[in-house]
């Protein structure tokens, strides 16, 4: 009996494979990739990154969850455990300190949103930047101080609407396939040949690389699970290979689904600021239900947006104060409130956070321009913390047996090194890629953005030492 009990509690491969494909894709992946690669052509981009990329990215993640099942910080554990402390430290900042471009985009989705909410239409693009920056600056010291307050409902609020979110997706391309046969959709006929989906390789193709892997990265925080299935060995790397082939097919159908109502020779230039909303939009007049979808689809967004961002402000900063100690951070960010919020943490996102909403307004005069710039400067910082997992697994690999896994990717001590070094190299390349920009501004930002949030992480262990000194 108790030992059935223990099985009932085990999870099994197909249940792993939803959870992470609903912690992993979303719609908005979706029109990015539309966007920048051109309409359908995006799809040939999207194939190279699940084949050569996400497929062993996933299994080595399993691998490293299942060597170092009792590791509670993820990341900065595994390389706690392979490396040492210091590096430990040094991914920990990294995974922490590149979610603050990831938090100055949240106040702008939730404008744009709530503005579909109330008007139905595509305004938010005509705001003046310099305003649409002010009501962000403000939207985020409000997040801020819901985080210093530990308002735990808005967990509940960003699991709802993630759920609802991931639903309003699959729906998209239910009803986008379906159209064509229940419905008189004026829809566009997507000509079947070579030239529709082969993509021009040229330097906008490869820059553009980094936010598909923006896309599809994260997949390491299912990494503890690994532990808790049937047959380890055998039921991850299923569960991740499913995951790969839904995360596949929801690209490539949501791109054909959008091919269906965008022109590819003429996508427009607002799309990553209002191609969702469209879509939906359209979707209802194709099912006669007026604006419906479009007024659903816009308010779970700001709900996901708005409550995400609170947990950003907090759930980071929790990992990076509770897997590091005082040789590598200052005494005094480690200060709590009663609601065990990190206040000095906070307001060092407070002060970095508003920067990065500030500036732009200077130089980027248009919403659906820094709509854009907001996205590839994610796709540059974000990825950045890829680079941590590739290096623990090398260094695992590099370990031998010194470490035991009830599941492993590959046997072969080389072979891992080779994948990991791999992964590694085209995370980076990509994230250098998504630097450039023929907009000197935008340019300057994507350089100085991640040398200067990464700069501070070198320097905290010498502010740290000094405080020490003074005490």
């Amino acid at each position: 009996m108790e030992q059935q009990q223990k099985n009932d509690k085990r999870i099994m491969w197909y249940s792993l494979a939803f959870m992470a494909f609903g912690g992993v894709w979303g719609f908005g992946n979706v029109i990015n990739g539309f966007s920048e690669y051109g309409g359908l052509k995006s799809i040939f981009a999207w194939i190279i990154v699940f084949a050569i990329y996400f497929v062993p990215y996933a299994l080595m993640v399993g691998e490293l969850g299942s060597a170092f099942k009792n590791a509670s910080g993820g990341v900065s554990s595994w390389i706690s455990k392979t490396v040492g402390p210091r590096m430990a430290y040094y991914a920990g900042w990294t995974y922490w300190v590149v979610h603050m471009p990831y938090i100055s985009q949240k106040p702008n989705s939730a404008v744009i949103a709530t503005s579909w909410v109330l008007f139905q239409d595509s305004r938010a693009s005509e705001m003046n930047t310099t305003v649409m920056q002010i009501i962000c600056l403000a939207i985020f010291l409000f997040a801020l101080f819901l985080a210093s307050k530990g308002v735990s409902m808005l967990k509940k609020i960003s699991t709802l609407a993630g759920t609802t979110m991931f639903i309003m997706s699959i729906l998209y391309i239910v009803l986008m396939v379906a159209a064509p046969a229940i419905t008189n959709a004026p829809l566009l006929d997507i000509e079947w040949s070579l030239d529709t989906f082969m993509p021009t390789f040229d330097v906008k193709f490869f820059t553009s690389f980094s936010i598909l892997v923006f896309a599809v990265g994260g997949c390491e925080k299912f990494s503890p699970y690994v532990n808790k299935m049937n047959n380890p060995a055998k039921d991850f790397s299923k569960g991740m290979i499913s995951l790969a082939i839904m995360v596949s097919v929801c690209a490539i159908l949501g791109t054909i689904s959008m091919g269906m109502m965008f022109d590819s020779n003429n996508i427009p230039d607002d799309l990553m600021t209002n191609g969702a909303y469209y879509a939906f939009q359209m979707l209802g007049d194709y099912y006669n239900v007026g604006n419906l979808f479009v007024i659903l689809y816009a308010i779970t967004q700001f709900l996901g947006q708005f409550s995400v961002m609170v947990i950003s402000i907090d759930a980071p900063l929790c990992m990076l104060l509770g897997n590091s100690d005082e040789n590598y951070i200052p005494k005094s960010l480690f200060k709590q409130n009663k609601y065990g919020a990190y206040t000095n943490g906070h307001k060092l996102v407070a002060v970095i956070v508003s920067i990065l909403i500030i500036i732009p307004a200077f130089g980027i005069e248009d919403v659906d321009a820094l709509v854009r710039w907001l996205v590839k400067l994610n796709s540059v910082c974000m990825p950045l913390r890829y680079l941590w997992v590739f290096a623990a697994y090398i260094a695992l690999k590099k370990a031998g047996d010194k470490f035991t896994a009830e599941y492993r990717f590959v046997k072969n001590k080389k072979v891992g090194i080779f994948f990991g070094g791999w992964c590694f190299l085209f995370t980076a390349l990509a994230c250098l890629g998504g630097i450039y920009s023929e907009d000197p501004f935008q340019l300057a930002l994507n350089i100085l953005t991640p040398f200067v949030l990464l700069g501070l992480g070198l320097i905290m262990p010498a502010i740290a030492r000094k405080s020490r000194n003074k005490a």
